[in-house]
C-alpha cells in the first residue's frame, strides 16, 4: 500500500456512505494521530485499538452522525506520495472559511489548522475535513 492515510479517509468515507456505525483499518502512529485530530475537532466519536482476525493490530473507528446523515461532509487528502504540499504558518488553508478543518503534521505533531497557527509552526497538510 503505498498511501496508508489515504486508505485510512477512503474506509471512513465509503463506511459513511454505506451508513456503518464502526470501521476497521490497519493500526499506524500517524493514523492514530490524525484520528485523534478528528476526534477533538468533534468529526467521529473515537476510536479504539483492536486486532483483526489474523492478528494484526487495528484500529475501529466509531463514526458520528447527526440526524441521519454522516457528520463528515468531505474528507479530502491533500498531500499524496507522489506530491507532498508543505505550508508556512501564514500559508496553512482554512476550509470553508474556518468551518472546516485543515490537518497538518508539524515538527510539533499533528494538529489542527488552528493549534497550527496558535502554536506559529508550518508543515505538511496531510488533508481537510467538512
Amino acid at each position: 500500500m503505498n498511501d496508508p492515510l489515504g486508505d485510512m479517509l477512503t474506509r471512513i468515507r465509503n463506511a459513511q456512505m454505506r451508513g456503518k456505525s464502526t470501521v476497521k483499518t490497519p493500526a499506524s502512529k500517524l493514523r492514530a494521530w490524525v484520528l485523534d485530530v478528528l476526534a477533538d475537532e468533534g468529526y467521529i466519536r473515537g476510536y479504539e485499538k483492536t486486532t483483526d482476525e489474523r492478528g494484526h493490530p487495528a484500529i475501529e473507528i466509531s463514526l458520528k452522525y447527526f440526524d441521519g446523515t454522516p457528520v463528515i461532509k468531505e474528507l479530502k487528502r491533500v498531500s499524496k506520495p507522489g506530491r507532498r504540499v508543505y505550508m508556512g504558518v501564514e500559508n496553512i488553508p482554512s476550509v470553508r472559511q474556518g468551518l472546516g478543518v485543515s490537518i497538518v503534521s508539524t515538527p510539533k505533531g499533528v494538529m489542527s489548522d488552528q493549534a497550527a497557527r496558535s502554536a506559529n509552526v508550518g508543515g505538511e497538510v496531510l488533508c481537510t475535513v467538512f
